[in-house]
């Protein structure tokens, strides 16, 4: 089993210790900031990765982002694509972001290069139902706002 025979240097002190440090050779550099092991045959084996993934954070340079991931499923892209049925599928990870239950119910809205679905409540789902005796006066309210 390997060990770490110090702590290794984080943050401001590796900074100024790898500064120090500017005329040795990278791996020199890494053992003498801590990036090291000693094997069960106490071979020394220096840690580059570690070392440089410490450099960078110290110069604030994330690499990974601050919350690990669970490994499981995929990162929501935000965008969809038109089906060879000409249908568009909203995933679930949308729909649970939003909070939406089966059976909720949306006003689809058709812009220029957009589409706006518009959830409606309960007093919604009543006026927006389509009335027989209506049809002439919906026709022109749809003419005056384009």
């Amino acid at each position: 089993m390997t060990e770490t025979a110090t702590a290794p240097l984080t943050g401001k002190a590796l900074l100024a210790k790898v500064k120090e440090l500017s005329t040795l050779p990278r791996r020199e550099r890494a053992k003498q900031c801590g990036y090291y092991t000693v094997t069960k045959n106490n071979q020394v084996r220096v840690n580059l990765t570690d070392f440089y993934d410490a450099l960078l954070s110290a110069r604030g340079i994330p690499l990974s982002p601050e919350a690990p991931k669970d490994g499981r499923g995929r990162e929501p892209t935000y965008r969809v694509s038109v089906h060879q049925n000409g249908q568009i599928v909203i995933g679930a990870t949308y729909t649970k972001a939003m909070g939406l239950k089966p059976g909720d119910e949306f006003e689809i809205r058709l812009g220029y290069k957009h589409i706006h679905l518009i959830q409606l409540g309960e007093s919604d789902k009543k006026l927006t139902s389509p009335d027989l005796d209506s049809d002439d006066e919906s026709d022109e309210d749809l003419d005056e706002e384009e």
